[in-house]
């Protein structure tokens, strides 16, 4: 098994006021070379937008974006026509495609808005564009919940990317562990721990910390504390 480690630490970070953004590869003002993307894994930024803010209306292309929503309420609006406020227990799933605009503003003029924002290589160029938003199965805690799957690989309440990728969630008592396995030959995963202390291959991650792993089968994750953990798969090559 190989394997990279982020500490929540050293993201990038900018406060721009209506913004505060943490990103775990480059993105925007911050630039690691040795950071700029895991396998398809692009983008992991960790946003909190101020009440009354958002980003206003911008382009994107060729690019599969998820968005989960932590605290508060996200209002979409796109070049679709679609607009939809996301909700903790529910995700927005957008192929770029062959371009779309879109705006991300926080509905609520008195609480911030809390989300992650992800990017993933598309697994090829001009994809029709489309946008969903999807109600989340409840979680079972300390069982793995798949959240993204690629195209006709996931079942009811789940989204899916034009990518070999798949997102799972997983709530975690203290001492409880769980074994993940890669779907596909090859693929590494993302460990990301959202809230609490969670145990990969003998290093403990903390709130926020990253750890990326491949040449490997599978690998055990195991809650130190309660752990809210998101795990994200995807090609390396």
């Amino acid at each position: 098994m190989n394997k990279t480690i982020h500490r929540a630490q050293t993201r990038g970070h900018a406060n721009h006021g209506w913004l505060d953004t943490y990103h775990t590869f480059s993105f925007a003002g911050y630039y690691d070379p040795r950071r700029i993307h895991f396998g398809a894994l692009r983008v992991l930024n960790d946003d909190t937008v101020a009440p009354g803010e958002g980003f206003g209306t911008h382009p994107h292309d060729n690019m599969e974006i998820v968005s989960i929503a932590l605290e508060g309420a996200l209002r979409h609006g796109d070049s679709m026509g679609n607009m939809q406020e996301l909700r903790p227990g529910e995700i927005q799933v957008m192929s770029a495609g062959t371009g779309i605009t879109h705006s991300e503003m926080n509905a609520s003029d008195t609480e911030p808005v809390k989300f992650l924002q992800i990017w993933v290589l598309t697994d090829a160029e001009n994809h029709t564009p489309r946008y969903n938003q999807i109600r989340l199965a409840p979680a079972k805690r300390n069982e793995l919940r798949t959240i993204v799957a690629p195209e006709g690989r996931g079942g009811e309440n789940t989204g899916w990317l034009h990518q070999d990728a798949w997102f799972s969630t997983l709530d975690l008592d203290k001492g409880h562990d769980v074994e993940y396995r890669m779907h596909t030959p090859g693929n590494g995963a993302y460990v990301f721990v959202i809230e609490g202390l969670a145990e990969v291959d003998g290093e403990v991650l903390g709130r926020r910390d990253g750890m990326g792993v491949w040449d490997t089968d599978g690998f055990g994750i195991r809650a130190s504390a309660d752990a809210q953990v998101l795990v994200i798969e995807v090609p390396m090559r």
